[in-house]
């Protein structure tokens, strides 16, 4: 029989993530910069939607050229967003709904006006030196290996005070931390612990592999590094020790291969974002063929028991593709982004997934349904449970960053401060607030966000998909991905139809006789033959959830 018991133990592995910018969420103040105050507003709102668990974008001090990924003090909170006492009123009144919260937590870098890196550029000598890298003799040419091709052309600046360069894979504003250093170790310790102090109950922990690279580094530094992966263990230890409960979420973004590393014996990560899967998706959902899909998801390596796949469709950065192959990048762009200005990076999009689908409601439901069945831990960024869209002439990243649309008033209720003074201005034209807001999908019943609500409150009552075996079944359509999840008695059955023509499924289960599919999203019920199969039929783009009814065996929907 299930231990449903499992499930509170290991809260992560049946979450439902959303994540947030604080400034372009609600701005309870009118100055035209969302806070947190206006986030405790709508903490109801997320309750509503069945979120468990909230992922804030950086909040701390910074001089935003990054959009707060440029951090100026890793214990502090950007004033223009509130005060330490504000957090701490979030974190109550979210824990009070049922909802827990996670922060992220930046160890590769902070900004150049960290008081550590401008302590570290006033002399060689200095005591913060070497919290960053640097070396004496000019670099080669290292622009194959920044982070952003079309902003950096390479990962060395020079400093002129002290005629040195140090090292950043990201921005030149951005200089990367020295891991190596015992010192940054133990700062970055303190920032983990005083965060948990407060009430926090993990980190997304940004750009992962980047904090265990050694490039550049010498002598002692180098020795420290031999082992990169000992000091994200003694990360997790140090965690596991303040708090058992709290998790780390990587950004891993690596080749499969290397992905179980980050994992490691169950010892370094918990959960880890699926970046194959997703890019896999979108090559899916080009061709209207699912065997690339499922083909990622067959090669997903084994993780340990104490670990998680997060599964997602959208987050707060470009939508990289660059786990494709050139070709295979190239069909994407022509589906979903053929306008030069609609890339980022040469290897990414800077649109949400309903523009690029055409505004079309049976694919842009087939992709959430599709995030929400596959087996892992759904994460959605904000707005996407309403279908916003982008903003092209947003720079960069910013075109997915725009204010959220709580209604058709000015500044799609975002804030009452005049247009010119808001952080961002919200999406224009079909996709803007007059016409994708949450004050009028909350009152449709058939509306986008119901059907996320929907989607999000079945995934909660079916563990099976945070927790199960993952099986693909057998059929004969290349637009269908048949797939069901097994854990302990409970078995839930999902099929999907990526193309636009209608299909009849015949799928086969090994259950015994006198089971039945019992419809999660529609009232349909399929008895299985002594075959144990059943016939489904899918529309185009159409999609089925079922779970299997044994005998004798009540299963409420």
């Amino acid at each position: 029989m299930t231990r449903m018991t499992e499930t509170s133990d290991q809260w992560w592995k049946t979450a439902v993530i959303y994540c947030l910018d604080v400034e372009t969420f609600f701005d309870s103040d009118d100055d035209g910069v969302g806070d947190v105050s206006g986030l405790v507003d709508r903490i109801d709102y997320l309750a509503q939607l069945g979120v468990t668990c909230l992922w804030l974008m950086p909040f701390y001090p910074t001089p935003d050229r990054d959009d707060g990924y440029d951090v100026m003090d890793f214990y502090g909170v950007d004033p223009r967003l509130g005060s330490h006492g504000d957090v701490v009123e979030l974190i109550r009144t979210a824990k009070d709904r049922g909802i827990r919260v996670i922060v992220d937590l930046l160890i590769n870098h902070t900004s150049d006006q960290h008081p550590w890196f401008k302590a570290a550029r006033r002399s060689k000598t200095n005591r913060f030196r070497d919290y960053y890298v640097w070396r004496s003799d000019a670099p080669p040419d290292t622009s194959h290996l920044t982070v952003f091709p079309d902003e950096e052309d390479g990962i060395w600046t020079l400093d002129e005070r002290t005629g040195e360069w140090y090292l950043h894979h990201f921005y030149s504003h951005q200089p990367d931390l020295n891991v190596a250093n015992p010192a940054v170790r133990d700062e970055i310790m303190k920032v983990v612990g005083f965060w948990l102090q407060l009430g926090i109950d993990g980190f997304r922990v940004d750009a992962v592999p980047f904090f265990l690279e050694d490039e550049g580094m010498t002598g002692k530094d180098a020795d420290a590094m031999a082992e990169p992966h000992e000091h994200l263990r003694d990360i997790r230890a140090f965690l596991s020790r303040r708090r058992g409960e709290a998790i780390m979420l990587g950004e891993v973004n690596v080749p499969r291969e290397e992905q179980v590393l980050y994992f490691g014996d169950g010892d370094q990560l918990h959960m880890m974002f699926d970046f194959v899967t997703m890019q896999q998706m979108y090559l899916s959902l080009a061709r209207g063929d699912a065997r690339p899909l499922t083909k990622a998801l067959v090669d997903r390596p084994e993780i340990p028991e104490d670990c998680q796949w997060a599964t997602f469709v959208r987050n707060h950065d470009e939508l990289t593709l660059d786990k494709l192959s050139e070709s295979e990048r190239e069909e994407v762009f022509a589906a979903f982004g053929p306008e030069e200005h609609m890339q980022i990076f040469g290897r990414g999009l800077k649109r949400r997934v309903p523009p690029m689908l055409g505004g079309d409601p049976r694919r842009v439901r087939l992709v959430y349904s599709l995030l929400f069945s596959l087996p892992g831990t759904p994460a959605i960024f904000y707005g996407e449970e309403i279908g916003m869209g982008e903003d092209l002439e947003a720079e960069g990243r910013m075109a997915v960053r725009t204010p959220m649309q709580w209604s058709a008033e000015k500044n799609g209720g975002f804030s009452s401060a005049p247009p010119s003074r808001l952080v961002a201005r919200p999406v224009p034209d079909g996709f803007g607030p007059q016409f994708v807001n949450v004050h009028d999908q909350m009152r449709d019943p058939d509306s986008l966000w119901n059907f996320v609500r929907l989607l999000a409150q079945t995934y909660r009552s079916h563990p099976e998909l945070g927790r199960g075996r993952f099986e693909v079944l057998d059929q004969p359509h290349p637009e269908v991905l048949a797939h069901c999840v097994a854990w302990h008695d409970r078995i839930l059955v999902a099929a999907h139809n990526l193309g636009a023509d209608p299909r009849e499924v015949t799928l086969r289960l090994e259950v015994p006789e006198g089971s039945r599919l019992e419809g999660l999203l529609t009232p349909e019920i399929h008895e299985l033959d002594e075959k144990g199969a059943a016939t489904l039929s899918l529309e185009g783009f159409g999609y089925q959830w079922f779970h299997v009814h044994l005998p004798e065996r009540l299963r409420l929907p």
